[in-house]
């Protein structure tokens, strides 16, 4: 999943999709561990969109976003 989609979703979309993802890489692993997944690649490609949604949910949670809107409207004045 791309960054902008994430950025896209909602706080409650964002925390559903982080539930999922959870759910899904825990099978994944487990498919791996019983030599079942034929590509490997997807356990690294899991791990790190999981990895860019709970950076976007913090960065939400700090106040980010906001912060740099304001400082974007500062410099347009």
């Amino acid at each position: 999943m791309k960054i902008k989609e994430i950025r896209d979703l909602s706080q409650q979309e964002l925390e559903v999709k982080i539930k999922d993802t959870e759910e899904a890489l825990a099978n994944i692993r487990f498919q791996h561990a019983l030599h079942q997944l034929d590509n490997t690649g997807k356990v690294r490609l899991m791990r790190r969109d999981l990895a860019r949604m709970l950076t976007i949910q913090k960065e939400i949670a700090l106040g980010i976003p906001e912060m740099l809107k304001a400082k974007a409207a500062a410099r347009e004045n």
